[in-house]
């Protein structure tokens, strides 16, 4: 077995145990459990494509649920996003999309309001929209509350229709959110107001488009690299910091192509440079422990046959537990 083989094979399967044996130690030292709901969002929103993913059925598939609970994470039974018959009629795959957005933003939204941590296992970036929405509208009255975002993915995801040079829409939805474009789809999805751009910090991004990168120069976006992640550096505290006095809540988001290539060989947009699931992990650890985060989402994981050996879906897991073991450590402080 390669040295490269042999670090891939534990990254595969040696962080569990560890886990379990962090978690236990917490759980012993905690009085309530964590509440962790799962919400499952397929809609993918993309043109020429089918509507809908089987990445997030693939996630809940593999057993994470159970592997919560064995933890002593307290979970409800998983929430699906959903069109109606006729919804499922509407022109338009980005119209269905924001429909189902909306409905993302209300199974968000109850979740939260009813003292559990959403956790949405997403098809892909599109459905940050209905991951904010739901936050913005989970306060205790109808005013909306104040959301800010970070963003973990390889891409800005900052392109407008007229920027973009590949027509995604996968690489707009942080513009979406943050006003810049498409602002019917993010009204369908309940996002109002806009997310200042101040209000968002993106992390190990390191492939942009031309006119992408000039739209993220001019915004207040500010960026973190990847040591910050592999160091938990005073950038990423700052940061975080910063985000909660300035918000009320805040959202968490991977896209996976954010890690190494060789996690996630099966994503179509991988991007050298990235960090192990491992090190994204660790810092997200880091950031949960920041009592306004509210919700995390994982996006995009290769499923079936593009992820060989389970690893991808292994990386997911980690990237979960971590999130969920930074939250047991701000209730056991």
């Amino acid at each position: 077995m390669t040295m490269m083989k042999r670090s891939m094979t534990l990254l595969a399967v040696g962080l569990l145990p560890l886990l379990a044996v962090s978690f236990a130690q917490t759980k012993a030292a905690k009085g309530n459990p964590v509440r962790v709901a799962l919400v499952k969002m397929a809609y993918v929103g993309e043109r020429n494509v089918p509507d809908t993913s089987r990445g997030p059925d693939y996630l809940e598939q593999g057993g994470i649920q159970k592997l919560l609970e064995d933890q002593g994470i307290q979970t409800t039974p998983v929430s699906t996003t959903a069109l109606t018959a006729e919804e499922e009629k509407a022109y338009g795959s980005w119209n269905r999309l924001a429909l189902a957005s909306g409905e993302l933003a209300r199974l968000v939204s109850e979740e939260r309001r009813s003292g559990y941590l959403p956790v949405g296992l997403l098809a892909n970036c599109n459905g940050i929209l209905g991951m904010l929405s739901g936050l913005q509208h989970s306060g205790p009255t109808e005013k909306p509350l104040r959301v800010g975002m970070v963003f973990v993915d390889a891409h800005g995801d900052f392109n407008t229709p007229e920027t973009t040079l590949s027509g995604m829409l996968g690489g707009m939805p942080v513009a979406i959110a943050a006003g810049q474009c498409l602002t019917r789809m993010r009204l369908k999805a309940g996002l109002e107001p806009a997310l200042p751009t101040r209000h968002i910090v993106e992390m190990c991004v390191r492939d942009t488009d031309p006119l992408e990168q000039e739209l993220l120069d001019r915004s207040e976006i500010q960026q973190l690299t990847l040591e910050d992640v592999r160091t938990r550096s005073a950038n990423l505290h700052r940061e975080m910091k910063r985000l909660s006095e300035a918000t009320d809540v805040i959202y968490i988001h991977v896209d996976m192509d954010a890690l190494d290539p060789r996690e996630v060989s099966g994503h179509p947009l991988t991007v050298p440079g990235g960090p192990t699931s491992l090190e994204l992990a660790a810092a997200l650890t880091e950031m949960f422990k920041c009592e306004k985060v509210a919700a995390f989402g994982v996006a995009s994981t290769p499923f079936d046959d593009h992820d060989k050996g389970g690893l991808s879906r292994q990386a997911a897991y980690h990237l979960i537990l971590g999130a969920v073991k930074g939250v047991q450590q701000r209730k056991s402080e």
